[in-house]
């Protein structure tokens, strides 16, 4: 973070933490658990974290870096849906380029193969490994822990921040994609995987459940990050583990005699959602996948959480 975004980061939980004061009373520390007269204990902590997750989610969308990533996202499905048009003069038959030129809906899907490998999980690293290290690396996250919310809690709005990142970046890309796909070529009922032809109506249905499938991979992966995170005070080394993580998962899934890990590896569930471009929607593999996501989140949040409540805070 920048100085004067961390600023007004630390400024707004002090402010907060300060006006919940009585004159004469002890000012809220981190470590608070009593509730404020009259003022119940659930209600006060939950303006507490909506205006903390509030601020984290307006610093995040403010930061010139994470929109020019955005910004990236934004542009790559317009320059494949261009390569595929100048591409679409030749003879392509039935490969994913003669579909995507039959119907600009498939830009789409064609869009999210193409970014899910490295671009969309380096976009959600950097963002999600950045929050906790990138505090400490400022001097800021101590001042944060101002805030009557707890370390806890703080974790948690913090990775909140992360999904709705993880969110925001998968609708950039389908959104950019569909723009681009409306104006490059035609649209209309798409044939799917299983060679069933469904109406554009239903198309823009899957893309939605695309969309959410492809955060929740990214949503896991934000969870390793923010993990690696609390373990160094060096943003950079937090973003460049989490990428050497995704590479090297990559790579391993790629090995046929190690195919016996293929199923615990993170990376290897992020394409199950062509499983929404069959008929009927193969639930059970996307089902799997998001089982997948769960367990890496809840293991690295554990881990995340097992570090961040103990160490020692000092800057």
């Amino acid at each position: 973070m920048s100085v004067r975004e961390n600023a007004t980061a630390v400024s707004e939980a002090v402010s907060e933490a300060v006006s919940e004061a009585r004159p004469g009373e002890e000012r809220p520390s981190a470590h608070a658990t009593g509730p404020a007269p009259g003022v119940p204990s659930a209600g006060r902590t939950t303006r507490h974290l909506t205006r903390l997750l509030a601020s984290e989610i307006g610093l995040t969308f403010r930061r010139p870096r994470n929109l020019a990533m955005l910004g990236v996202l934004a542009v790559v499905p317009v320059l494949v849906g261009v390569a595929v048009r100048v591409a679409s003069g030749e003879d392509v038959g039935g490969s994913i380029v003669g579909q995507i030129a039959g119907n600009g809906l498939m830009l789409t899907f064609a869009a999210f193969v193409a970014m899910m490998p490295i671009v969309l999980p380096l976009t959600v690293a950097v963002v999600a490994g950045d929050a906790i290290a990138g505090e400490a690396a400022q001097g800021t996250l101590r001042y944060l822990l101002v805030a009557p919310a707890g370390r806890t809690r703080l974790l948690a709005v913090k990775y909140a921040n992360v999904v709705v990142f993880c969110l925001a970046a998968c609708a950039v890309v389908a959104l950019s994609a569909l723009a681009a796909g409306l104006v490059l070529f035609p649209v209309g009922p798409v044939t799917l995987l299983s060679g069933t032809t469904i109406p554009a109506g239903g198309a823009l249905l899957r893309v939605g459940v695309v969309v959410l499938y492809a955060a929740a991979g990214m949503a896991a992966l934000g969870a390793v990050a923010l993990a690696v995170s609390t373990l160094t005070e060096a943003p950079i080394g937090a973003v460049a583990s989490s990428v050497v993580l995704v590479v090297v998962s990559q790579v391993l899934s790629a090995i046929p005699q190690v195919a016996a890990v293929r199923p615990f590896l993170l990376t290897s569930w992020w394409g199950a959602f062509d499983g929404a471009l069959r008929a009927p929607v193969e639930f059970d593999q996307m089902g799997q996948g998001l089982l997948a996501f769960a367990a890496y989140a809840i293991v690295a949040g554990s881990v995340a959480w097992a570090r961040f409540t103990s160490k020692d805070i000092t800057a």
